[in-house]
Formats: C-alpha cells, structure tokens, sequence
C-alpha cells in the first residue's frame, strides 16, 4: 500500500462515498487508488464548483464534504469556496496534490504555497510529509472539520508521497464527540432573565440551521409560545408555517419585521453568527439580547448580547423549557403585529404584469415546491426577495449564502442538494450574472443524470449593484452586460430549455420541467423596478410614521 491508497482508506473510514474535483498529474496516484476504492470521483468542469458541492454537502449533512484538486492553478480555484465553507460554517475537506518534497526535477514550475495560501481561509491546513502521518492526520482533519464552528480543512499530498510505500497501519477509529449541555447555573439566569421580560421576541440564526436540530429547536418554540422571526441562514430552523412565525429579516433596519424588533424588550437570539449581515442593528436604546449558541457570541459593534447560554443548543433548548413553560403570561405580546407584518410581505404577490416582478415571482416558485422541496439561491438582489416572501416549513429547504455571498454558488449547491435527495423536487435561482460564473456545470448536472431545474431571472446587468448604485444617487453605468439565448444554451448541453413569456407562464412551466425530469432550464425576465418603490421609498416612509401601541 503507497501513501495514496492508504490516504482513500482513511476517507472510506471515515464514511465518504464521493470527491468532487479535477485531478492533475500530482494527483494520478491519488486517482488510481479511488479507481479501486468504494469512493466516487465526481469530476466536475471547474474546481471552484467542486469546492461548492463538497461544502453543501457538508451544510446538509453535517458529516463533511471533500474535494479535490491538482496543485497551483487548480488548488487556487478552491479558495472561493473554502472562503464560502468557513463563513457558512460547512465541513468540508480539501485534497490538493503537490510536486515532490524530496526532491524537484521541475524547479518552481506551477509551485504555489498553497498551504500558506489556505491556512487564513481554514480551520486547518497541513502537508502530508510522510505516509505514516496519514491516518492520524484524516481522522484529526475530519474531527476539525466537523466540530463547532464546522468548516474547511486543507490537507496537501505531494506525488512523491502519495507514490511511497506505506507502513501497514489502520485507520484510526472515529468517536462520537458529545457536546457540552449548559450549566444549571447559566440556565437559571437566562430563566430569569426570560420570566421578567414583558415582550419577549425569538431570533433564529445561521446556527440554528443545523442538521437535527429542527426538532429541538420546534419543541422549544411550542412550549415557550413566544414569536420568532429568523435571518436569512435561520430560514426553516422552525416551521414558517408556524403561527408563531413574525417574518424574516432580510434587511438590517426598516423593513416591517422591524416593528417587532424595535418593541421587543428581550431578543432571545439562537445560533446567530455574525458573519451574517445583521439582522438589526443593536444599540444603547435598543432591547436587551440574551445569546443561545454552540459558541460564544462574537461582539461586534451592531452585536453584544446582555447574557450567554453556551452549550449543545438542542439539549440546552430542552433544558431552558422545563424553566419556562406555563409560566410566561407576556409571551405572545408581540403577535398582534404578526398579521400586518406578513400582509405587507405578500403585498402584490400575484400581480399579473410582465416582466413578472420579485414577488409574482417567489409565489409562483412557491407554488411549485412542495414543502420538502429545496431551492437554492445564487447571490443576487432576487435573494432578498426570496428572504422576505418565500415561506419554509421544512429546514434546509431554502439554501441561501448570506456570508460570503458569492455568486456562482447557486447552480453547485442545487446539484448537490439533488444528489443527497433524488427523490425530491430541486430548483437552483440563479440571476444571468451568477449562472454564468459556473455554467458549464450543465454538463456535470447532464452526465450525473440529475433531477434539476434551473431558474435563471434575467435582467442582462449585475442587479444587486445596480440597484444600489442608483440608490446611492450614482449614475446607472458599468453593471450592465449582454446574454446567450439560455434556450439555445440549454440545449447545446442537451437538456430542455423553456422561455416564459408572459405574467402568467412561470409556475406552469416550472411543473412541466419537474414532471419531465431530468435537467431542465427555465429563463424569465424580471421587472426590478420593484427594489427602489419597495425595500427604498416605501420602507423609508414606513419607518418615518408613528406606530401604534401594541392592542
């Protein structure tokens, strides 16, 4: 066994069934040990969709993702996605090949410090100077990888290793790590500081997104009886369809969930991370915050909560309930202000006008994924449409980057999320600025024989920054740019492409693409206008009035 076979063992002890990437020369001894392995090469167009894949497959799974790639040019093209991986919190491994260390016969051709490269965008970057080190170094990878905080490590194999006999040695065996709970004194203060508040508000973060812990988090939600709205991460964590459900903050002030903020004495916020754009901005006026998370808050100058609840959030949720149920006569003040807030989300939902705008747009998507059906989102201003206006009921059912932000995420992340669940509906929303970045993983989603559909919104300019560029008073200049016939583009893939072309063809044409199967391309225009008369004119007026006390 060389150092290549014996680095495949240690990934099938682990539990991986696939790698996605595009192997080079330094990694040929790597990719023959896979040819005999249990383990799927899933070679992609681009190594930066690779690094998307493995990264949402460690999003929706919590066990992580690994890819892989050739050294220099090609081990560069994963740092977006190890950026994406550490902001997001996704476990991911990345497997970079690398010239001999023992001795050079190219010089410095293609040679790159990669691990330096990746040692700020990681939890964990190391070479693999030995076979020796290789079990111990995958198990410690995994275990960092997936820890709290989760997200990448970099693991380098340079050839010569890779091709040097091996030690007979084992895998070493993985281990249940068992969270610790909050201690009774921490939860007795954050009871009390819960009993005395007099309109208590829930806040649902990135964190609580976590896979499993939808249930834990439901439960507490049900038996404390206090709204919740979420950030753009927390989207699912508890059922939207919830009648405790007060809105999502897309946006940081102004928009009407902020009503509720604004009058919320205590904010109880669970999992949120500060790599999310703030869902409100905390102030000296504003309400006291108590932190629930897996971790430590991460003070920040529009974050820093009051009092911490550190510990297993699920167990520690559990825990904090038996202190509160029944005994919270104040818990539902805030509902009242439920129906307004949600009326003015699903205002002219179905308007009948061509370009179809953001909302005609969501509702109809909506319409068209059942609800354990996943969409997920590229980065555009279509993304704050989707926060606000698109209801979950199932977690991890609405995948949206609102971390990094990248765009080029979209079409990756759908195709993984299709992969771990073939038998439901998956639909990536892509803006024609985004869905260019990866395009050419069309041919990745064909060969793989997925289940697809890809909803590109086309407005032929950078949108998000052309929206605030006339926000800000600027002149409209250097965001616009011209489009491929995405039909014709859909079908030089081989797939079917279908082009809506009235106010009223969008949901029609989103079921025929699922009752088709397969990959399937659908392009609508979109009407933007709607971003300065709504999240500008009509919240800046909104946020002048007086409110109403709460009846």
């Amino acid at each position: 066994m060389n150092g290549a076979e014996l680095l495949v063992a240690a990934l099938e002890n682990e539990g991986v069934r696939r790698i996605f990437g595009v192997p080079g020369e330094e990694n040929l001894a790597f990719v023959e040990a896979l040819r005999r392995s249990s383990i799927e090469l899933v070679v992609t167009r681009h190594e930066q969709a690779a690094a998307f894949m493995a990264a949402t497959h460690g999003r929706l799974t919590g066990e992580a993702g690994v890819c892989l790639s050739t050294l220099g040019p090609g081990a560069l093209n994963l740092t977006t996605g190890a950026a994406y991986a550490l902001l997001g919190a996704m476990p991911m491994i990345m497997i970079t090949g690398q010239k001999g260390i023992l001795r050079s016969k190219q010089a410095r051709f293609q040679m790159v410090d990669i691990v330096s490269t990746m040692t700020p965008l990681t939890k964990l970057a190391r070479q693999i100077i030995s076979p020796a080190t290789i079990p111990s170094i995958v198990r410690e990878a995994f275990r960092v990888a997936q820890q709290e905080r989760p997200g990448p490590v970099h693991l380098e194999l340079p050839e010569d290793i890779a091709a040097e006999q091996a030690p007979d040695l084992q895998p070493v065996p993985r281990h249940a790590i068992a969270l610790p709970v909050a201690p009774s004194a921490a939860l007795e203060r954050a009871a009390e500081m819960i009993l005395a508040t007099e309109r208590p508000l829930i806040m649902l973060g990135a964190a609580a997104s976590r896979p499993r812990l939808a249930e834990a988090l439901s439960d507490f939600v049900r038996r404390v009886q206090i709204p919740f709205f979420n950030t753009q991460m927390g989207k699912g964590a508890v059922s939207g369809g919830s009648g405790l459900y007060i809105g999502t903050a897309a946006l940081s002030e102004r928009d009407y969930v902020h009503d509720a903020i604004d009058r919320a004495d205590l904010i109880i916020s669970i999992g949120h991370d500060t790599v999310e754009k703030p869902p409100f901005l905390m102030g000296p006026a504003g309400p006291r915050v108590l932190h629930v998370g897996y971790l430590p808050a991460t003070v920040e100058e529009v974050y820093f909560p009051h009092a911490e609840l550190i510990g297993d959030v699920g167990p520690t949720l559990t825990l904090l309930a038996e202190r509160l149920e029944g005994r919270l006569p104040h818990a539902g003040a805030l509902l009242p202000l439920r129906e307004e807030i949600l009326a003015h989300i699903g205002d002219r939902a179905d308007e009948s006008r061509y370009p179809p705008t953001p909302q005609r747009i969501v509702h109809d998507v909506r319409q068209a994924i059942p609800e354990d059906g996943i969409v997920c989102l590229d980065n555009g201003m279509y993304k704050i449409w989707f926060a606000r206006n698109y209801r979950t009921t199932v977690a991890n059912t609405l995948l949206l980057d609102n971390a990094l932000a990248t765009m080029g995420a979209g079409l990756p992340s759908a195709m993984m999320a299709a992969m771990l669940n073939p038998g439901r509906r998956v639909l990536a929303v892509c803006g024609d600025g985004g869905f260019m970045m990866n395009a050419q993983e069309l041919e990745t989603a064909v060969r793989l024989k997925l289940n697809l559909v890809i909803l590109i919104l086309q407005d032929n300019a950078y949108g998000m920054i052309r929206w605030k560029q006339a926000a800000d008073g600027f002149a409209d200049f250097g965001l616009t740019f011209g489009n491929p016939d995405f039909v014709a583009y859909a079908g030089a893939y081989g797939l079917k492409g279908t082009r809506v072309d009235t106010a009223d063809g969008l949901a029609p044409a989103l079921e025929q693409a699922f009752a088709a199967g397969g990959v399937h391309l659908v392009t609508v225009p979109i009407d933007y206008s709607e971003n300065m008369r709504v999240l500008v004119d009509e919240l800046r007026a909104h946020a002048s009035k007086t409110r109403p006390a709460i009846p």
